[in-house]
């Protein structure tokens, strides 16, 4: 399997600059001037306790919510305003914290629905069943077919969504976000629900996307995984960002500590 690649060096300027975003709900500020970027080729995590804003953040990001004031640069251009679909089509994918599967479609027919933002062809052509609408759904079929087998879900693409595991189905999600072909990948708690083995496996497949040439900014509570893949981390506490480094350097900030004093933070080191 082929995803696409970013050949920018990790030098260059950041694949994804978030400069100054806040956002407000009801007078409550989820977000105060985040700022941070994320590099080609990192796994980059955000942390922080429920509430700190970190799905805010995300969905600032991906179109779902424009802040009230702030900056989100991709590639150097702003994208602020474009909606979600125009944001996958620019090359960042995403996926969610409650799954959003569709359940009267087989396995393969949901991750089908992430390829078509990459396809031409239009409603007019669909009910043609014009020559390039027939290619592109063979084209969709196979890449389909293609992200399930890079999930390790190869022999389920005809199988309903109730048949699947927790875990199965979350791997169901990535293989749809995989199929846009980002460039930047956001990932939204990928290991809740998941159990030991399960997160173990999905630290693999991240790995692997990562490997493959996309760049991954992701949140996530279990602090093993996020110790154990990420390449920088961005700690949030009240809307605010506190840290920002590598995993060394979180796991020793004594702001971060405190935060997570009697949490699960400290387990991150065993």
């Amino acid at each position: 399997m082929e995803l696409r690649a970013d050949s920018t060096p990790a030098s260059a300027a950041p694949l994804l600059d978030v400069r100054g975003v806040a956002r407000s709900f009801g007078g409550v500020a989820a977000l105060k001037g985040v700022s941070f970027g994320v590099l080609p080729g990192q796994i980059k995590a955000v942390i922080g306790p429920n509430g700190a804003g970190k799905t805010t953040l995300f969905n600032a990001i991906s179109g779902l919510l424009t802040p009230d004031t702030g900056e989100v640069r991709y590639r150097g251009e702003s994208i602020l305003g474009l909606r979600p679909y125009q944001i996958a089509q620019r090359g960042i994918s995403r996926t969610f914290q409650n799954l959003s599967l569709f359940p009267n479609m087989t396995v393969g027919e949901n991750v089908m629905v992430g390829r078509h933002c990459r396809t031409r062809a239009g409603v007019l052509s669909a009910v043609l069943r014009t020559p390039l609408y027939r290619r592109e759904e063979r084209a969709v079929r196979s890449a389909a077919t293609a992200m399930l087998e890079f999930v390790g879900l190869p022999d389920r693409a005809a199988s309903t969504i109730a048949s699947l595991s927790f875990g199965q189905r979350r791997l169901v999600e990535l293989a749809r976000a995989l199929a846009t072909e980002p460039t930047l990948l956001l990932l939204d708690e990928p290991a809740s629900g998941l159990n030991t083995k399960e997160t173990e496996d999905l630290a693999q497949v991240i790995r692997r996307i990562r490997d493959q040439g996309v760049t991954i900014l992701l949140v996530e509570h279990d602090m093993s995984l996020v110790m154990e893949i990420s390449d920088s981390i961005l700690v949030l506490s009240y809307g605010e960002p506190i840290a920002d480094g590598d995993p060394a350097t979180i796991r020793n900030d004594p702001q971060v500590i405190s935060i997570y004093l009697g949490g699960d933070f400290g387990s991150a080191e065993h």
